[in-house]
């Protein structure tokens, strides 16, 4: 799989053997060109509402850069289902269609409308229900990580490996998300941070799963930490994670099944180095100092 280029040009070769590589191509020039919309009215003045009761919210930037979006992958895919944050599902499900494209246009809206910029846009293909192409681009430092399967993955400097330093013996610096769905007094999402806040060095809490995906994969973080993950994003965040060498289990140390499709308890994960999984997962369920009972005992 050929490499991006260092200053980001707006097409990266990819050579003709490589599976999706035209699927991967488009997904790169729609999620750049959504992010330099977004970039562009980042400081404008544009509509708010709430998403839900949870805090959560959607712009006119969300609609506006997925509209763009869908619409460059309905250009050259007319008969793949899209399955988008915003509007849903579109497209041939009722054919039985194999291929379904997740669009997530502005992963961080929270952060947005705060002024902060911390957001990305992320495309992904799964074929089955599994990731055959991610894409995550940054509309801030105009940089494009992209996977896709058994390819590897790849960013402006090249081939993503993850994290290469050992453990910081103060702690791994982690990053957590959970999903919409999660209430704010939800014990395990409760037990989990806590647990984690008082073993690592740092525990960010984005806004931005796909940031964090993209953070790992660089090697920036040494894991990442999910309870009942959203589906929009994960399948294009993991995959990057994946074909960077890293490892992604259940919270309980098992298979990570989770998927678009299935109830999003099949989405909580840890994703880290294989070398690191015997700790990270450690860090939920051994006894706290303090003689408390572990945080998962399932």
């Amino acid at each position: 799989m050929g490499t991006l280029p260092d200053d980001d040009s707006p097409r990266s070769p990819a050579p003709s053997a490589e599976p999706f590589a035209a699927e991967r191509q488009v997904a790169v020039d729609a999620a750049r060109e959504a992010g330099a919309l977004l970039r562009s009215r980042f400081q404008d003045d544009y509509g708010v509402r709430a998403k839900g009761d949870a805090g959560d919210v959607v712009t006119d930037l969300d609609l506006m850069a997925e509209r763009l979006v869908v619409r460059r992958i309905r250009e050259r895919y007319p008969d793949d289902q899209i399955l988008a944050e915003e509007t849903g599902a579109t497209g041939a499900a009722d054919a039985g269609t194999r291929r379904t494209w997740l669009v997530d246009p502005l992963d961080g809206s929270n952060n947005v409308v705060i002024g902060l910029p911390a957001y990305v846009v992320g495309v992904a293909l799964c074929v089955d229900d599994r990731p055959v192409v991610g894409v995550v681009h940054d509309p801030v430092t105009e940089r494009t990580w992209t996977a896709s399967r058994g390819g590897g993955a790849y960013g402006p400097r090249g081939r993503l490996t993850g994290p290469r330093a050992p453990l910081s013996p103060s702690g791994p610096l982690l990053a957590w998300t959970q999903g919409h769905a999660v209430g704010r007094r939800d014990p395990v999402a409760l037990g989990l941070k806590d647990a984690l806040e008082g073993r690592c060095r740092r525990l960010l809490q984005l806004w931005a799963p796909l940031l964090a995906w993209a953070m790992l994969a660089r090697g920036d973080i040494d894991g990442f930490v999910g309870y009942r993950a959203e589906a929009i994003d994960l399948p294009a965040g993991a995959l990057l994670a994946a074909e960077a060498g890293l490892e992604i289990r259940a919270l309980d140390g098992g298979v990570f099944r989770g998927g678009v499709s299935g109830p999003d308890t099949d989405r909580s994960f840890v994703a880290g180095r294989p070398e690191d999984m015997p700790y990270l997962l450690g860090l939920l369920t051994r006894r706290a100092d303090n003689g408390h009972p572990p945080v998962l005992t399932w």
